[in-house]
């Protein structure tokens, strides 16, 4: 835990980005019960926190990744955000489809991506990691050098831990489920005697609640 991952997630908690309500609970579409709610799209409508994580993705990007070529976003939720950093970084940005259009080119790539060229992808948010490590996928099989994935928020699901380690991909998330409910408890946000449930459904999401 560091002090801008603390930040993030006070940025978040403020703009009611993230929602945490252990005793009524969300359905999450695959059906999970789950006691939080993050909607990072929110985001964009507070310009103070747009550019704070804008510049943040900057910063994780110049120093893990200083060969970068191509800035990509995973639609939707990390389109315009990927725009931002890859303008700030003066680099060409591309996004990734959740499938291919059905229609005209059918593109699952979206932009002017050059086999070989070297990739961050930009995430909004991590759960299990499958979709974002689909879209990985889709750039690596298009031939692009796919460097490295950064998130704004990871719920730290051990599945996606596993998941990004089997595709060998590194993933870097501004904050993170722990920070989050950590700052959550010493600001009042959420009680005590929410924490051992809180924790509970992060290392058992599918029966949570049930």
């Amino acid at each position: 835990m560091n002090n801008n991952q603390i930040e993030v997630a006070k940025r978040l908690l403020q703009i009611n980005t993230i929602k945490v309500q252990p005793s009524n609970p969300f359905t999450w579409a695959s059906g999970w019960l789950s006691p939080i709610y993050c909607d990072n799209r929110k985001i964009l409508s507070y310009p103070e926190t747009r550019n704070f994580i804008c510049d943040e993705f900057t910063r994780i990007v110049k120093e893990k990744y200083p060969h970068a070529e191509v800035i990509a976003g995973v639609a939707t939720g990390a389109i315009a955000h990927g725009v931002l950093v890859a303008q700030k970084l003066g680099l060409p940005f591309v996004y990734v489809r959740s499938k291919p259009k059905d229609h005209g080119l059918e593109n699952l790539i979206e932009g002017d991506l050059k086999p070989g060229q070297k990739i961050v992808v930009i995430e909004d948010l991590v759960s299990t990691g499958g979709s974002s490590l689909k879209a990985a996928e889709a750039l690596s099989n298009y031939g692009g050098d796919v460097l490295g994935m950064v998130a704004i928020f990871s719920y730290n699901f051990q599945v996606a831990s596993d998941n990004f380690k089997k595709a060998g991909l590194e993933l870097t998330a501004l904050s993170n489920y722990n920070v989050l409910i950590d700052h959550a408890l010493k600001i009042g946000h959420i009680h005590e005697n929410d924490v051992e449930s809180l924790q509970s459904w992060r290392n058992n999401p599918s029966e949570w609640g049930r």
